[in-house]
């Protein structure tokens, strides 16, 4: 794999005259590196600790970063010791070369001096996933956290120390075209000042809040992840290191909560989901469900079930869910399923209550229709169904008998009947709707308000 290359170029100076021998020699490895990646912008903030081998009087640092999309516009070194005794004067990009720097380094000092190089990269990636593991009963579920990082950035970093933010951040230019600039600033020769600045300064708020919480998560050994509430982001740091090669992922778990409390629920509404059932998981981000130490990122979940002492498991559905803050309920649509069978038949339907305008015209009228419901679960475990039905006119009266556990009044136009059933069994309820229709709705309207 393409590596960084950096060389470091020594010129000794005796007196007024410059020496002509220029010493070049490869750079050492890094000592540490550390990743702070960003999932909602293509963006890395990258330091690494290396330690130079500088000479007294004027050294020169050479820094290639070719084939990689380092934006070298935020190239920064700081020395961590003898910084009274060493200034990184410059930054200059040679005119006519591609994909390199000169650092002027000058230095009171001979030996090696650890300093540290900051600089943004685009091509690293995070994404989270998660698998939940229902109970045989269906009342608790085993929720595991995973993420993924994908390097594509051109370098291989070895023994990375990873950190992980979600939020959104603030680019002024995206940093994979400013990788690809043929001149760093547009223009070849131009001395580049060190500012005094935070590397991420230029292409990043810094938000002013401060949240801390922590989250325990495994490998072998379950690692630790870290997490800092920045304002509007939120900083996950990964225990101990990883390496991670250009062109690969890396899988890590984040968490693992075993118990936590879930409400399943089937809903039929033929309006919104048509003729099928769907079926619905929620779950509640706080300490009562075994959660709410940190937000949990937007991923999907993939949902199993228990089904026998063996653990054998199987396949429940599936759902993406956005960010989930501490504290906040969420609810899953695990898509359509064939166990749970809910059947409206219209049974009769008929007009009565005629009204007549002066010219002989019908000017309002009743409708009555008659509705069974029947309501199957051919499941092992019971299952809670919520029917909602939909009206034409916010002017209506119902009438309803059979096997109903609850009835509610949604809104203008809609009710909702609940039913508990067992497992393999089934439920019949029945309804007439009357809806007023014409000058009927205002007799309506006006019965309703006496």
């Amino acid at each position: 794999m393409k590596r960084i290359s950096v060389l470091l170029m020594v010129l000794g100076v005796t007196g007024a005259e410059a020496v002509a021998k220029v010493d070049l020699a490869t750079l050492p490895s890094r000592d540490t590196v550390q990743l702070t990646i960003y999932n909602s912008a293509d963006l890395t903030l990258v330091r690494e600790s290396r330690a130079l081998t500088l000479k007294q009087g004027t050294n020169s640092l050479q820094f290639s970063w070719e084939n990689t999309l380092i934006d070298p516009t935020s190239l920064q070194m700081l020395p961590k010791a003898h910084a009274n005794q060493i200034e990184i004067a410059e930054l200059v990009y040679p005119p006519r070369v591609n994909n390199l720097g000169l650092w002027d380094i000058r230095s009171g000092v001979s030996g090696k001096v650890p300093v540290e190089i900051t600089y943004l990269t685009s091509g690293l990636t995070w994404r989270a996933f998660y698998m939940g593991t229902l109970s045989q009963d269906e009342k608790t579920m085993r929720l595991q956290g995973y993420v993924r990082v994908t390097n594509n950035s051109g370098e291989d970093y070895e023994n990375a120390q990873t950190r992980l933010i979600v939020g959104q951040v603030h680019l002024i230019d995206q940093i994979a075209e400013l990788a690809r600039r043929q001149y760093p600033y547009g223009r070849p020769g131009e001395v580049v000042p060190l500012e005094p600045m935070a590397p991420a300064a230029r292409v990043m708020q810094v938000p002013e809040k401060r949240r801390l919480a922590v989250l325990e998560v495994a490998a072998d050994k379950p690692k630790e992840i870290v997490k800092e509430g920045l304002s509007e982001y939120f900083l996950y740091t990964i225990e101990g290191t990883e390496t991670i090669p250009t062109g690969r992922s890396k899988r890590l778990q984040s968490f693992d909560v075993a118990g936590v409390p879930v409400v399943n629920l089937y809903k039929f509404e033929e309006d919104r989901y048509g003729p099928e059932v769907v079926r619905f998981l929620s779950f509640k981000n706080d300490e009562a469900h075994k959660l709410g130490q940190t937000p949990i990122p937007d991923g999907n979940l993939t949902v199993y079930r228990s089904v026998d002492d063996r653990q054998h498991l199987s396949y429940e559905g599936q759902s993406s869910f956005k960010y989930i803050p501490v504290n906040e309920e969420v609810e899953l649509n695990l898509g359509e399923v064939a166990d749970v069978v809910v059947e409206p038949k219209l049974m009769d339907s008929k007009t009565e209550n005629y009204r007549f305008d002066t010219d002989g015209d019908i000017s309002g009228w009743d409708e009555i229709q008659t509705f069974t419901v029947e309501a199957r679960n051919s499941r092992d475990v019971p299952a809670r169904i919520e029917i909602t039905r939909n009206f034409e006119t916010p002017q209506w009266d119902l009438k309803r008998s059979g096997s109903i556990d609850s009835f509610e009044k949604i809104d203008l136009d809609t009710v909702k009947f609940t039913l508990d059933l067992p497992p393999h069994a089934k439920k019949t309820f029945e309804y007439t709707q009357t809806t007023y229709n014409g000058v009927r709705a205002e007799d309506w309207s006006a019965r309703t308000r006496q």
